[in-house]
């Protein structure tokens, strides 16, 4: 009892001493010269790509999931904490179609090891498609291209058999035109499970860095920076799971600036609380089938046309699962005109080529 006490204690104290030294390379990025760390949910902060979830479960489930324990590779590139040992060797490909022919993806693949950790090694782009080029006078001139693309690098370790600590360096190129631009930056993320009270939570500091080169000269310009916390409640005798998550928890105010024509930007106490909230169900008729539904307040309430409010900011979806494979859909309502789609495929190799191995004469 004593030793296995002892050993637990010696985890936990090596988990915190790694999530202290990261901590202190986050404040040191946070630290350097320019405005890198704003609260601002948009339209001020460059490389805001790396805001586009590409989870099909996520996105089902209203957009974005910290708290939820389970085996799906894409859900680290928000909680890096998230990636665990049942996702070992597991490689993850998503695909999503936004507005304006807009595309962006991600591919990820995972390797456990019995004392470093897990790790996992990931892409993702945006592409924003192709656009005619013109001169002042308005003679066309030929056509240029747009497109994002981040580099994931995640770690995370597993302190005991509740928590979780995990970071996600991230490395950023972008290339707007003929104007180009790097940054740096990490996610630094926790989860906390208790199987008791079947309950997951989970807490993160995304984007905390900076701008190495800009796109007309020094850098500086802010990095869409988030303090994010959420938790997923399961029911012990029904298929339901239901999670809360806090968005923006570094920034109280998330009223903006209104048109005094249109009051999609007001709001008392109580809107500005809901603003904040992104709410999620799963539910799971068997092992091998979920449906998710969920909405996220804030772009339901900023998303509408006059007293039009449509589906905007309700999402669902649904996904299929084998032991070697699950494929997920998912659809998000931006607007009432229309909405996103995601698609996500997680691959099992482990299991497949064993399969494979045993049908062999």
């Amino acid at each position: 009892m004593i030793l296995r006490m002892r050993h637990r204690a010696s985890n936990l104290l090596s988990g915190i001493a790694v999530l202290q030294r990261w901590a202190v390379a986050l404040i040191f990025l946070t630290a350097l010269p320019g405005p890198a760390l704003k609260g601002q949910t948009g339209g001020d902060n460059t490389y805001e790509f790396l805001n586009l979830s590409h989870s099909a479960f996520a996105n089902a489930t209203g957009g974005i999931s910290v708290a939820s324990w389970r085996s799906d590779l894409t859900l680290p590139y928000f909680n890096p904490a998230m990636l665990n040992a049942a996702m070992d060797n597991d490689i993850s490909l998503s695909f999503s179609s936004w507005f304006a022919g807009i595309r962006y993806g991600y591919a990820s693949w995972a390797h456990s090891t019995a004392t470093a950790g897990n790790f996992a090694g990931g892409i993702s782009f945006a592409s924003y498609g192709t656009f005619t080029e013109a001169d002042e006078a308005g003679n066309i001139t030929g056509s240029f291209t747009a497109a994002e693309y981040g580099f994931n690098i995640i770690w995370s370790w597993q302190i005991d058999s509740s928590f979780s600590v995990g970071v996600n360096l991230k490395p950023v190129i972008s290339n707007l035109e003929r104007y180009f631009s790097a940054g740096l930056c990490a996610d630094i993320g926790a989860t906390y499970r208790n199987e008791r009270l079947l309950l997951d939570a989970g807490l993160v500091i995304r984007n905390a860095g900076l701008q190495l080169i800009g796109y007309t000269g020094d850098g500086g310009e802010p990095l869409p920076f988030e303090i994010i916390a959420g938790a997923t409640k399961r029911l012990a005798h029904a298929p339901f799971s239901f999670s809360l998550t806090l968005r923006h928890l570094e920034k109280p105010d998330m009223t903006f600036d209104y048109n005094p024509e249109d009051d999609a930007g007001q709001g008392g106490f109580g809107e500005n609380i809901l603003r904040h909230i992104v709410l999620g169900v799963e539910i799971l008729p068997s092992d091998a089938f979920w449906i998710g539904a969920g909405l996220d307040y804030q772009r339901r309430a900023e998303m509408r046309t006059g007293q039009r409010t449509g589906m905007a900011g309700f999402t669902a979806g649904f996904g299929i699962r084998t032991k070697a494979f699950e494929l997920a859909f998912a659809h998000g309502a931006f607007h009432p005109a229309g909405g996103s789609n995601h698609i996500t495929v997680t691959l099992k190799p482990d299991i497949i080529f064993k399969k494979t191995e045993h049908a062999e004469p």
